[in-house]
This record gives structure tokens, C-alpha cells and sequence, in this order.
């Protein structure tokens, strides 16, 4: 769906809209990982608990939905691709990082930097730059 703006110009809203949900459905499935990973504890040390550590992980009902929100990302992704042009659109995967970085701020209480706030803004100011 084609909406007109100002003049000559048209906003994809549903280019967009598959955009936008090929972010969420990436950030959500970082942020479970992180999530589950910090709950089985720190790597074993030993080869064979290693093994153990990673199948019970992968075996996680959370860590299967993880890698579930990854493959609809992707599909969003491929929708997103019929609408626009890889180097338009995929300047927009940087907003993956800054809803991130905030989601684990709030939801993981991950310390939050100035050096990272200061990064996030360049991120931001980036993007509006390369899509102009």
C-alpha cells in the first residue's frame, strides 16, 4: 500500500511495517537468549558438560521460540526486500541495536553508558542521514 506525501514522494507503509517487524522479531529473540542463557549459569569449564549445557539450552522452550522469531524475521525480511532496494532498507536493521540496547536497560537492567548512548545517537543520526 503506496501512500502520497508531500509532493512526488511515496511512503511504503507496508515495506515498513515488514521492516519494523523483522526488528522486533530479531530484538525478542536476542533478548530471550541473553535471558535463558544468564538463567543456566556460567559455561562449563569441562568438554562434556559443555555439550550438556548447549543441548539443554537448545532444548529450552524459550530458546526455540528464539530461534523461531528468527526464521519470521527472516520471512519479514524477505517481504521487505520486495518493496525495497538492500541498501535502503537495510540501514533500518541498525534500529535493532538501540531497541536492544533500551529492552535490555529495562527488561535484563544491563548498564546503560554514556559511550553507549553517545554510539546509539550516531547509529540514529546515520541512519536519517543514509535514508535522505
Amino acid at each position: 500500500m503506496t501512500i502520497l506525501t508531500e509532493g512526488p514522494r511515496r511512503v511504503n507503509w507496508m515495506g515498513f511495517l515488514y521492516i519494523a517487524l523483522t526488528i522486533l522479531f530479531t530484538v525478542y529473540g536476542q533478548l530471550v537468549i541473553k535471558w535463558q542463557v544468564d538463567l543456566a549459569g556460567a559455561f562449563p569449564a569441562e568438554t562434556t558438560e559443555r555439550v550438556l549445557h548447549i543441548l539443554r539450552l537448545l532444548l529450552n522452550p524459550w530458546v526455540i521460540s528464539s530461534f523461531a522469531a528468527a526464521f519470521i524475521a527472516s520471512l519479514f525480511w524477505m517481504a521487505a526486500m520486495t518493496q525495497f532496494d538492500l541498501s535502503f532498507a537495510y540501514p533500518f536493521m541498525s534500529l535493532s541495536y538501540v531497541l536492544a540496547m533500551v529492552l535490555s536497560f529495562v527488561l535484563l537492567h544491563e548498564p546503560v553508558t554514556v559511550n553507549k548512548i553517545a554510539g546509539t545517537l550516531v547509529i540514529v543520526i546515520g541512519l536519517v542521514i543514509i535514508t535522505r
